[in-house]
């Protein structure tokens, strides 16, 4: 096991009715604060009212950023901080998904950063030039990212199509809300997409060529079960507490830093996949997820990694057998399997995305090395996955 420092800082109110002690969090941070969120669902479903009527009740003063989109933009940061250094903002409140917590981070970023993040720090990955950023809270009402209690932020720049992501300690928001009751608006579509998107986070933890990170393992193996047995119970019933609440611990813990403390790698390359079929085609996050990862657990396998897919196919699907290629595959089939189930696409066709860019995306996709470590993956590989797909 490596050496590690574990700090997972944020300060998690989970439950019913914890959005009623929004105001005393957010006032210890000082009287004027910029609520981020998307297209409108927050107002919509009383969510927004709740809020305002409890910070009013502590007398901070409230302005606005709305209309953040699925895939948040770059634009919509540089907005969001000029609004900051103008009013002079002491805390970001995102309410809403990953996207509008990502969204929320980036701002943060921007207000106290002198140059352009977007350049500096997505694209050149600079991060020892952040050295300060506002805090950031946030209010969930999708599970799927864990964003409301890591340190990452992903941004889309739709003038380059790039889809391009940071991480940093200094990025975790300082707290967060998380109430199951108002993820029960979320639909299908975005409830499925969710599923897969903690899911695949978890993939790309546990599925590593090394034999170590036993404890790591398990509790992703457990995490896994979770999601499996939950999320088709969320999907079939909207407002199910408790497959509500599962999902959206899970999804927190999931990303947070925790399951991969003293682990030795982890892969990410399916993510650096599809954010490029996001970048180009602008499609959900968890959809391209659920398109793309079955293919490349097809494309990695092999005798030096089958010992993960083994453990995955026995642990969490409780498939037996000694054949462990044979295993490996089944395991496969039933991740297809279980995202056909909740109406997650099997190929790229299917979303309208045609080959006409595929060898764009995977130049793209490669421009800073080799995706992942299950198997290293350059150019021609994402190519040959991207095929796999369409």
């Amino acid at each position: 096991m490596k050496n590690f420092n574990y700090n997972v800082s944020t300060r998690i109110l989970f439950g019913r009715g914890k959005i009623n002690e929004i105001g005393k969090e957010v006032k210890k941070y000082g009287d004027k604060v910029l609520i981020v969120y998307g297209k409108g669902s927050v107002k919509r479903n009383g969510l927004f009212d709740v809020i305002i009527n409890n910070l009013r009740e502590y007398g901070i003063y409230v302005y606005e950023l709305d209309n953040i989109d699925p895939n948040p933009r770059i634009d919509s940061v540089y907005k969001g901080a000029e609004i900051c250094r103008k009013e002079g903002v002491k805390l970001i409140l995102a309410v809403g998904g990953g996207s509008v917590i990502d969204c929320s981070k980036a701002i943060a970023a921007q207000a106290n950063y002198c140059g352009d993040i977007w350049q500096d720090l997505y694209v050149e990955q600079k991060l020892q030039d952040l050295k300060s950023v506002l805090p950031v809270a946030s209010v969930l009402t999708l599970a799927a990212t864990g964003s409301e209690m890591n340190g990452n932020s992903v941004i889309s720049n739709m003038h380059t199509n790039q889809k391009l992501a940071i991480g940093h300690d200094l990025l975790r928001p300082v707290f967060s809300i998380l109430d199951p009751e108002y993820t029960f608006t979320v639909n299908q579509y975005h409830t499925a997409a969710g599923i897969v998107d903690i899911l695949s986070h978890l993939f790309e933890q546990y599925f590593t060529p090394d034999h170590d990170g036993y404890l790591q393992n398990r509790m992703m193996e457990a995490m896994m079960k979770t999601v499996i047995e939950y999320g088709p119970i969320a999907y079939q019933e909207l407002n199910n507490y408790e497959a509500r609440a599962n999902l959206m611990w899970t999804s927190s813990l999931a990303l947070n830093g925790m399951v991969t403390y003293g682990k030795v790698s982890t892969d990410w390359a399916t993510h650096g996949m599809e954010h490029e079929l996001s970048a180009f085609y602008d499609i959900t996050h968890g959809v391209g997820l659920g398109i793309l990862t079955p293919y490349w657990m097809k494309y990695v396998l092999s005798k030096d990694t089958v010992h993960r897919f083994v453990e995955y196919a026995r642990n969490v699907w409780n498939l037996s057998g000694n054949d462990e290629i044979e295993l490996a595959n089944l395991a496969i089939e039933k991740t297809r399997e279980f995202f056909t189930s909740i109406g997650i696409p099997s190929t790229l066709e299917e979303v309208g995305i045609d080959g006409s860019k595929l060898e764009e995306m995977a130049e793209q996709a490669t421009m800073f090395g080799a995706l992942g470590c299950m198997k290293k993956l350059y150019k021609e590989d994402v190519l040959a996955i991207y095929k796999m797909a369409l």
